[in-house]
């Protein structure tokens, strides 16, 4: 039986490698594995020797920490059992990518709500770029709710590490609460302590939506903030 490495140089694929290399910037670990392919193993290890894998396997390329992240949300597994071994893989994000498609994946979510949101308070005060852009992205993926978009709102506010996949991910964050609760952002984005960077980033994903008709997109041009 061939190794977890080997199957993934085998279906490696050259081309994707340069493309999703020049996606993420400064990551120099990638095989060159598609989504779709780095899916299917991962949903065959949970059904087969998860624990095995999670357990003992040493994360070293960006195809297999994504793969270890995918494997925690297609477990059937008792969420503190999940919650266990996102410890560790938060740990080992070191990229946008692989952060936002395991969250994406993270649909378990769902039916523990407070209990995740509990988990991810942990998350606030980190030093760790990633580690925060985990948190801005589950909140974006999974609270953007009646019961939760103010407090989701008020922590992104009060975010204050100066890293730029933070800065991005909070800025998309509120864009897509923007959909999800126009009149709410709006009061939002009248009076807050977002850095200039950070609040303009907002407004601009704002624009970019597909989601947001022309009129409110000349609006929240007059929205951004100048230099001085």
């Amino acid at each position: 039986m061939i190794s977890l490495r080997e199957e993934l140089y085998k279906i490696a694929d050259e081309k994707y490698k340069e493309f999703n290399s020049s996606l993420c910037p400064n990551v120099s670990n990638i095989i060159g594995v598609r989504i779709p392919k780095l899916r299917e193993i991962a949903k065959r290890i949970s059904k087969e020797n998860w624990k095995e894998f999670l357990d003992n396997y040493k994360c070293e390329f960006y195809e297999e920490k994504m793969i270890y992240g995918l494997v925690i949300g297609y477990i059937n597994e008792e969420l503190e059992t999940r919650l266990k071994y996102l410890d560790t893989f938060v740990q080992i994000i070191d990229n946008w990518a692989i952060c936002d498609c395991c969250c994406s994946t993270y649909k378990f979510t769902n039916k523990s709500l407070k209990e995740m949101w509990k988990y991810l308070q942990k998350y606030k005060d980190s030093q760790n770029e990633f580690e925060v852009r985990f948190l801005c992205i589950m909140l974006m993926d999974y609270y953007l709710i009646d019961e939760y978009i103010d407090s989701v709102l008020e922590i992104y506010e009060n975010i204050k590490l100066d890293k730029y996949y933070v800065k991005m991910g909070i800025a998309w964050g509120i864009s897509v609460a923007f959909v999800k609760s126009k009149t709410k952002v709006i009061e939002f984005l009248k009076n807050n302590r977002l850095d200039d960077f950070t609040y303009n980033k907002a407004i601009q994903k704002m624009i970019e939506s597909n989601r947001i008709d022309k009129i409110t997109k000349d609006e929240l041009r007059k929205m951004k903030r100048r230099k001085k």
